[in-house]
């Protein structure tokens, strides 16, 4: 088998919503599509993936380096063993090849792009749902039938109030989920408490509230806020100060007691190791939210799993950030403890196939083989107009 062509466009999430550091007025997505020789059902095997929510869409890299080193290799280069599959660790090898260590920016988002297309169309050419391939390969061939996922939401929109903030978690409540998740630290701390106290009204205990500072604090504002959550024992306290002072986060420690997330804006396997490392976290109640979509893919995030097992962590404190189908199979396929939402924004990436409910926070996965893009039909109408021009062009 070979690789026919790889083609890259830019497709729009804008959206009025902010959390504490960023708003998405201009917030874009890559879509790839890579082409193989395999027929399937009279066609050809198509890759697609997509660049998780929250990094703008990395062309330039995937046009300027990745795609044209992938499209120089030569066709034995990133194919299997059997000739007949792709490769994703050889693959992986080829887009990194002459990128030197360090200074790393987000080059981890455009490899994980390409990285997403590739496990999409080995598990397509096998005719496996990912989530059953990565069972058999890595665990054994036990899978989950279902997945644990929460509603990440309560962001701040201009000009809404408590009760529309109220309103939007009762959604999510109605919708299945028994956990929500709301932002923090874009608005004074008495005004957070305030949004954290009208959320509660609608929850039904003060575990299926998450609150979301997204690295806004520095360490004396962190502690502030840390001393102020305690006594609503909330589900977690997620990234209050920089992703990578793990200091701030191994101090922060020492102040809440109670379960901390954090991890989802750390891209490779160093980083997350010096978190594991220095920060402190406690393996029996924080989260580690690690997305392979945005750290150079799933090859890259079976080293980080490699690595928490050595540290002694379960897969199960593993709740990756993204809210998307390539984290869901790779929750159900690897045993991970979840997968975030996103009911009604970052769409069409975020959520799940169309026609299957979340009930009391869980969801059941496609048996479509590869990913289950297919099974989400605006998502897939936007892959299938991946043709490397950029959005919006004949």
């Amino acid at each position: 088998m070979r690789i026919i062509d790889v083609r890259e466009t830019v497709v729009p999430i804008k959206s009025e919503i902010r959390n504490a550091y960023i708003d998405f007025s201009q917030m874009t997505v890559s879509v790839l599509a890579l082409v193989t020789d395999v027929v399937r059902q009279g066609k050809p095997v198509v890759g697609f993936g997509f660049s998780s929510n929250g990094r703008y869409a990395p062309s330039e890299l995937l046009r300027e380096r990745f795609i044209p080193r992938l499209k120089a290799a030569g066709p034995e280069t990133p194919v299997d063993e059997s000739g007949e599959n792709l490769d994703p660790v050889r693959v992986w090898d080829v887009v990194r090849r002459n990128e030197k260590p360090g200074g790393r920016g987000e080059r981890s988002v455009a490899v994980g792009v390409l990285d997403m297309a590739v496990w999409y169309a080995v598990a397509k050419i096998a005719g496996l749902p990912l989530f059953r391939l990565l069972a058999d390969r890595f665990r054994g061939g036990v899978f989950d039938d279902k997945v644990f996922v929460y509603a990440a939401g309560g962001y701040y929109y201009p000009a809404k109030d408590l009760s529309a903030l109220q309103k939007v978690m009762q959604g999510y409540l109605d919708l299945g989920y028994s956990v929500v998740k709301m932002k923090i630290g874009g608005a004074p701390l008495s005004e957070d408490l305030r949004r954290i106290e009208a959320v509660l009204k609608v929850a039904k205990s003060s575990d299926q509230l998450a609150v979301d500072a997204n690295g806004r604090f520095d360490l004396e504002h962190a502690i502030a806020y840390a001393k102020a959550l305690v006594p609503y024992r909330l589900r977690w306290f997620e990234e209050p100060g920089d992703p990578l002072d793990s200091e701030l986060q191994a101090r922060q420690a020492n102040h809440y007691a109670g379960p901390m997330a954090t991890g989802k804006n750390l891209f490779l396997l160093q980083d997350a190791r010096n978190l594991i490392r220095y920060a402190q976290l406690r393996p029996d109640r924080d989260i580690l939210q690690f997305g392979c979509a945005l750290s150079y893919g799933l090859v890259e995030y079976l080293r980080i799993l490699g690595m928490l097992k050595d540290h002694g962590w379960s897969p199960a404190r593993c709740i990756p950030h993204g809210g998307h189908q390539m984290s869901l199979n790779i929750a159900a396929g690897l045993g991970l403890g979840g997968n975030e939402s996103y009911p009604g924004v970052f769409q069409p990436f975020g959520g799940f196939a169309d026609g299957i409910p979340v009930k009391d926070s869980y969801v059941k996965l496609s048996d479509i083989p590869g990913v289950g893009f297919e099974a989400k039909g605006e998502l897939f109408r936007v892959m299938k107009n991946a043709d490397g021009k950029p959005s919006g062009q004949p």
